[in-house]
């Protein structure tokens, strides 16, 4: 419960800082907006305790769609700390108590899933939004699994490529980058598949629980592995990006759950000090 607390009390005092100035930044448009998420995202992941392992980096060429797989709420938080990026979302969470408004705050983009007419509007703003300088976080899989297995990806928003090269007359290619995450470690054992019951939020799980349940166990190791960066032009067909991207995630999540927790290098053990002799008279 002490955990549960430090938690609740950081996340208010983060809330009550740093909101004011992200409603300002969003009103005049400056780029804080982007970096104050940041900042809140790296500070909630240490008050938890969530150790993230970086393999690779992230693309620095604009226009960015970063396609990832989804495992748990705590995807937004380990992604946040790790860049500054706006994500995609059902759009039933802008309706969620505290957590919507975040979201928001966030300037997630939402997406109606149930109604398909309005995946072109929605793709036309992720297009939008990489074209005016925000890497764009995109759940491939429609929804969340249980961080063992990767779900086949959904092409119809990767169609934002598209969108986005018709608005812009600055670019004639958009990156396409495939990340994986990795839940590989819990309360200091790593995680097998009855451990990652506990981390992977997905199907009928009650959010509420879950939340309690993360934010009073040990520490979490995730490993963040980013794949190669794709630059894709106005002939791409959009399955075929979702299709590498799905096959890339697939390869690099194994293969950071093979490896486990990240090896804590082994601490040089000081030699003794060879006392000085002691002239005897």
């Amino acid at each position: 419960m002490i955990r549960l607390v430090a938690v609740a009390l950081s996340m208010l005092t983060m809330i009550l800082v740093l909101a004011p100035l992200q409603l300002v930044s969003i009103a005049f448009g400056w780029r804080l907006q982007q970096v104050i998420p940041h900042i809140f995202h790296t500070v909630l992941c240490a008050v938890i305790g969530i150790r993230i392992h970086e393999v690779g980096e992230r693309s620095k060429t604009a226009p960015l769609l970063i396609l990832s797989n989804h495992a748990s709420w705590l995807d937004i938080l380990v992604i946040g700390a790790k860049t500054p990026v706006v994500f995609v979302a059902k759009s039933e969470i802008a309706k969620w108590p505290l957590f919507g408004w975040l979201a928001k705050m966030q300037r997630t983009i939402f997406v109606e899933r149930e109604r398909r007419q309005t995946t072109g509007t929605t793709a036309r703003e992720i297009g939008d939004r990489m074209v005016s300088g925000d890497a764009v976080v995109l759940f491939a899989e429609g929804t969340s699994s249980d961080g063992i297995r990767v779900l086949p990806f959904r092409s119809a928003l990767v169609g934002s490529v598209h969108h986005a090269l018709g608005e812009s007359t600055h670019h004639d290619k958009v990156m396409v980058q495939p990340m994986s995450l990795a839940y590989v470690g819990f309360g200091g054992l790593p995680v097998g598949r009855a451990l990652h019951e506990r981390i992977a939020w997905y199907g009928d799980v009650d959010l509420v629980p879950h939340l309690v349940g993360i934010l009073t166990s040990g520490a979490i190791d995730v490993t963040v592995t980013w794949g190669e960066a794709v630059a894709y032009d106005m002939s791409a067909d959009r399955k075929q990006i979702a299709r590498h991207a799905e096959n890339a995630v697939r390869q690099m999540t194994t293969a950071a759950l093979r490896a486990g927790p990240p090896k804590k290098a082994a601490q040089p053990v000081a030699e003794p000090v060879a006392e000085p002799a002691t002239a005897i008279a």
